[in-house]
């Protein structure tokens, strides 16, 4: 098995773009989500679970030593951090007054706080984030680290959950089989990394949760398979909103699609390398 893509986002739940090396820290991959969008209304960090627009915005790094991203919208525009416009662009597209906020320390808490919930109800709104009719059931919040509760990621990140999501070619082979007239393409699902896995089939990654594996330079242990929300059915760049993904993932997938994993030995990594389960 080994490294097929390797993805990077500048702007957390817009879309970002392949590299062919990256170094992992224990945050996950470097220069990953140094970026996202505050909620001038409700306050707090938000994503594409709540702004769904933000998944048709692109975006990259131009300068490491800034970390200026450059914000590319479907008009053909071009923005910079720093520039006077982006904010009100990017308000605009997303129809919410919003700010874009680097990174801060993980020490600075009321900077990662959840901001008020889009609905007084708390199941419609648990509903809402992970896209669930009201006959599918909700995911087993014991896989999520227990901070996301009181944060909007855990602090000094700005990561929905744990440092890194894997998904295999298969998976990627397998949710096109299972679903013929939708558009599969793994910019939906948002993967830190995608393993080439040639002799698979199915979601072989499921089988992984609780294993450490050697990738590249570092080690990685997998934690748990990654329950899907509302973000795997939005239009994504050229690409339509698309219900019926989810719908099959939580049906026939048990809610799960690719697998989350965290950083036990930093190191660098690049597309070729192997992933080698260790224990």
């Amino acid at each position: 098995m080994r490294i097929a893509r390797i993805w990077s986002y500048p702007v957390k739940s817009m879309v970002g773009d392949t590299v062919d090396r990256a170094d992992l820290s224990m945050l996950g991959i470097v220069g990953d989500r140094r970026w996202a969008v505050r909620d001038l209304d409700r306050g707090g960090i938000r994503g594409a679970k709540q702004l769904g627009a933000l998944m048709t915005l692109s975006a990259r790094l131009v300068d490491e030593a800034s970390s200026a991203v450059e914000v590319a919208f479907p008009d053909g525009r071009r923005l910079c951090t720093g520039d006077e416009g982006l904010d009100a662009a990017i308000a605009t597209h997303v129809g919410r007054s919003v700010r874009m906020e680097s990174l801060r320390p993980a020490d600075d808490l009321d900077h990662y706080r959840r901001g008020a919930s889009e609905s007084d109800d708390m199941m419609v709104e648990l509903r809402n984030i992970f896209g669930r009719l009201e006959t599918e059931p909700l995911p087993d919040f014991s896989v999520f680290p227990p901070e996301v509760m009181e944060f909007e990621s855990p602090p000094g990140t700005y990561h929905d959950c744990w440092p890194l999501m894997i998904m295999t070619t298969a998976a990627i082979a397998a949710l096109s089989a299972a679903l013929p007239r939708s558009i599969i393409d793994e910019r939906r699902f948002r993967p830190s990394i995608v393993i080439d896995t040639p002799d698979a089939t199915g979601h072989p990654e499921f089988a992984w949760s609780g294993r450490t594996a050697r990738l590249g330079g570092a080690t990685i242990a997998f934690e748990s398979a990654c329950p899907r929300c509302v973000m795997i059915t939005r239009a994504v760049a050229e690409l339509p909103e698309d219900r019926e993904i989810l719908r099959h993932v939580v049906r026939d997938l048990d809610q799960n699609v690719g697998v989350y994993a965290r950083v036990v030995e930093p190191g660098p990594i690049a597309v070729g390398d192997c992933l080698t389960l260790v224990d």
